[in-house]
C-alpha cells in the first residue's frame, strides 16, 4: 500500500484509513455527513496526493498530445486548464484527466492514481522523439481546499489576491520559498482550489490551512457524496474502457481537431449514463441492476448514494438506448427493490464552483 506524505498526520488525528487504488487513504475523520456539510457551507481540506502528474514538453507538444487525448490544446491558453479523456482504440475511456498549459510547449497532465503506470506508458509510447514525458508523481503532493469560504482560507496562507483567479485557471506562486501551483478547480461542486506542491511541504501547508477555524479535514467518503451530487463521474465506475465519452454524456468535450486514438468510435451509442432520483434514505449501489416498471432489464447502477444535501438517494446508471423514453425504473439491490425516476444533472444545483468573486 502506498502512503501519502500526510499519512502519519491522518493516523495521529484518528482518521479512518482504507485502501483505495493501491493507497492507504483517509475515508473520514468526524463522519461523512459532517464533512459533507462542512464542505457545502464552509471549507474542507482533502489529501489527494495519490493522484499522478506528468510533465510533457518539447517541439510541437500541443500537436503531438492532441493525437493522444481528446482536448483541443490549440485553444488552451497559458495559465488555463481543461478536462478531457484518454481513449483506447475502441473509443472507451482509459482515463479522465485535466491538462494544464504551463507555457507554449509545456503541459502538466493530472491522472487518476490507479492509472498512473498505464497512462505513462500509453502516452509516452505515442509521442514523437521530440516530445518528452516526465512522471513527477512521486515528488508531488496534491491538497484540495474546497468550500464557499476556501478563498478566505487560501488568502490567509498565501497572502495574494485569489479572487481574480477564474474557474479552471491556475497561478504559480511560492510557499516557504518553494514553487507551487494553485488551480481553481475541484471535485465537489463548490468554490475551491487544488494545490500542487513538493511532497516535503505537504504537512506544513496542510497545517497552515488548518490554523483557520473555517476549515477542517475531510476524507474520500465526503468527496464521493459531494461529487455525486454534482453528477461528476468517477473513473472505474461511471467511466471505463467499455464506454465512450459520448455514452457518458461528454460529447462536447471531444474537441481535439487531430485524429486522436478512438475518435472514429464515438458515434455508436449503445447506452447512456443516466441520472436517477431514488426517493427515501435508502440508496442504490454500484452494479445493482435497473429494470423498467414492466420488468425489462434496462441497465445497471454505476454510482449510488444517499445525497446529504438533498435528503434522498441519487444514482448514475448506464441505461440502454432503447429505454431512453422511460422515466420510471426499479433498482434491485440485494433482496429489496427501490423505485427510481429519471432526473437531471447536477442533482444539487446550488454549488459555488463557478461563482465570480470579483
Amino acid at each position: 500500500m502506498h502512503q501519502t506524505p500526510l499519512h502519519a498526520w491522518h493516523v495521529a488525528h484518528k482518521a479512518r484509513m482504507v485502501p483505495f487504488a493501491g493507497w492507504e487513504m483517509p475515508v473520514q475523520y468526524e463522519g461523512i455527513l459532517i464533512e459533507h456539510e462542512q464542505t457545502r457551507t464552509r471549507a474542507s481540506l482533502f489529501d489527494i496526493s495519490h493522484m499522478g502528474e506528468f510533465l510533457v514538453s518539447g517541439k510541437n507538444t500541443p500537436e503531438a498530445l492532441e493525437r493522444v487525448v481528446t482536448h483541443n490544446l490549440q485553444t488552451l491558453k497559458q495559465g488555463k486548464s481543461r478536462y478531457g479523456f484518454l481513449l483506447n482504440h475502441a473509443g472507451g475511456v482509459l482515463d479522465d484527466l485535466i491538462i494544464y498549459r504551463l507555457d507554449q510547449e509545456t503541459f502538466m497532465l493530472v491522472v487518476n492514481a490507479a492509472r498512473i503506470d498505464h497512462d505513462r506508458e500509453w502516452i509516452a509510447g505515442r509521442l514523437p522523439g521530440t516530445v518528452a514525458l516526465e512522471d513527477i508523481s512521486a515528488g508531488t503532493a496534491k491538497i484540495d481546499l474546497q468550500g464557499p469560504l476556501s478563498v478566505d482560507v487560501l488568502s490567509g496562507v498565501l497572502p495574494e489576491n485569489w479572487r481574480d483567479l477564474a474557474y479552471f485557471s491556475f497561478r504559480r506562486t511560492t510557499f516557504r520559498n518553494e514553487p507551487i501551483l494553485v488551480s481553481r478547480t475541484g471535485y465537489t461542486g463548490e468554490l475551491g482550489y487544488e494545490i500542487y506542491l513538493p511532497h516535503t511541504l505537504a504537512q506544513a501547508f496542510w497545517e497552515a490551512c488548518l490554523q483557520d477555524d473555517m476549515v477542517r479535514p475531510a476524507g474520500l467518503g465526503a468527496r464521493d457524496t459531494l461529487r455525486l451530487e454534482m453528477g461528476l463521474p468517477l473513473y472505474g465506475q461511471d467511466l471505463d474502457e467499455n464506454h465512450t465519452p459520448a455514452e457518458a454524456g461528454y460529447e462536447a468535450l471531444l474537441t481535439s481537431p487531430a485524429p486522436y486514438v478512438g475518435k472514429d468510435r464515438q458515434s455508436a451509442v449503445r447506452e447512456r449514463l443516466t441520472p436517477l432520483l431514488v426517493p427515501g434514505r435508502r440508496s442504490a449501489r454500484h452494479d445493482d441492476e435497473v429494470f423498467t416498471t414492466d420488468g425489462r432489464k434496462a441497465g445497471r447502477i454505476t454510482s449510488g448514494s444517499f445525497a446529504p444535501s438533498l435528503g434522498h438517494g441519487i444514482a448514475l446508471a448506464y441505461i440502454g438506448q432503447e429505454f431512453e423514453r422511460e422515466e420510471h425504473f426499479s433498482v434491485r439491490t440485494g433482496k429489496t427493490e427501490l423505485s427510481a425516476r429519471l432526473s437531471a444533472l447536477p442533482f444539487y444545483k446550488n454549488g459555488t464552483a463557478r461563482i465570480k468573486l470579483q
